[in-house]
């Protein structure tokens, strides 16, 4: 049954009178600042406030302005966003500060169609800038929204499938408060949040129980529905260490795979997580670089394991010490082990490093 306009008026009127004493004081919604605001959204993608919240304060301390991102080293970027993971955010980050420093003369355009165009800038993201920073009548439609609207609603279309985006995303531009587009959103945004969750929600709390469909028939843990599973493919890296005195070899990874642009030691990918010491020293990669050299194992670690959206890392590190010359490849630079704090790496990496981790050979 198609929502009646009396329903949507509740849910609006509702939504909003809650949002009044219950948003979150969050500080890039006290000043409608484009920047701030594009700032935010692109931190918070797949990022709870609460992680992200101390990365947008760094971010806006360093960058104060878009000119000053978008004249940055791509290193310093990507170093300030180690740990948030997804790094293709940050890389469209600083593609979009350029495109909006240098093609917009540091002005974010105050239109959804221009923000939509902009590098790693999706449809929700140019409608919570357009809203938020301009004033503009579009509706968001995240995760947050999708719950909210198929829980309320009672609607049982997986949010997963073809039809649920032209029919959320018309539900959604329906429910918007033409007259203050960027409070609703961001009521609706703070209500699936803070209130109705994905799991545990607060319905005794809850403003818009007596008349919740999921609510009415106990169907609240049931939606809103997915049609997908996820799978991980599982992967299997061994990273060496190949010290020569106090220096390590490392290199910057390439597009086309995880963790573009973050930097790696020599990498084994093998098919396993410990294959044996056989395995992997007769293995031609390792061979051809140690060459005439000799390395003797100072320590292997357990794997550390790092779970992505469609992958699962299984990451070892072998720490060799190295006796002679050898060049893993023209990729491939040399740096004093004492600087490895001033690169960007994967999550797996740099705890490793922070944790000074050197274990008992396992073998």
């Amino acid at each position: 049954m198609l929502p009646t306009a009396t329903h949507i008026d509740f849910f609006r009127a509702t939504l909003m009178r809650w949002y009044d004493s219950a948003h979150r004081p969050l500080p890039w919604k006290e000043h409608p600042d484009p920047y701030a605001i594009w700032l935010s959204e692109i931190i918070l993608q797949q990022t709870r406030v609460a992680q992200g919240l101390p990365y947008y304060e760094r971010f806006l301390a360093r960058f104060p302005k878009v000119q000053a991102l978008a004249d940055a080293p791509s290193d310093e970027v990507m170093k300030l966003w180690e740990g948030l993971g997804y790094y293709s955010r940050a890389r469209n980050l600083h593609a979009a500060a350029k495109e909006v420093a240098y093609r917009y003369g540091g002005t974010f355009p105050a239109d959804y169609n221009a923000l939509l165009a902009l590098p790693g800038i999706g449809p929700y993201t140019a409608a919570a800038i357009a809203s938020f920073a301009f004033g503009l009548p579009h509706a968001v439609l995240d995760g947050n929204v999708y719950r909210v609207l198929a829980r309320f609603f009672g609607i049982d279309t997986p949010i997963d499938s073809g039809a649920a985006k032209p029919l959320f995303g018309g539900l959604s531009q329906n429910c918007l408060d033409a007259s203050n587009p960027g409070r609703y959103n961001q009521a609706i945004m703070d209500f699936g949040a803070t209130l109705c969750t994905p799991r545990s929600p607060n319905c005794g709390q809850c403003p818009l129980g007596d008349r919740c469909a999921a609510r009415q028939q106990d169907r609240v843990e049931a939606l809103p529905v997915k049609e997908k599973k996820l799978r991980r493919r599982e992967r299997y890296f061994h990273y060496f260490l190949l010290n020569e005195a106090a220096r390590v070899w490392i290199r910057r990874r390439e597009e086309g795979d995880i963790w573009a642009g973050l930097y790696e030691f020599p990498l084994l990918e093998l098919e396993a997580a410990l294959p044996g010491r056989e395995a992997v020293f007769n293995h031609p990669l390792l061979i051809e670089w140690l060459g005439d050299a000799t390395a003797k194992v100072k320590g292997v670690s357990p794997a550390f394991r790092q779970l992505l959206t469609h992958q699962e890392v299984h990451v070892c590190f072998w720490e060799l010490e190295i006796s002679g010359e050898i060049n893993p490849g023209s990729a491939f630079m040399q740096v004093e082990r004492k600087n490895l704090s001033n690169f960007a790496w994967p999550k797996a990496i740099a705890s490793y490093l922070q944790k000074n981790a050197l274990y008992l050979d396992l073998f």
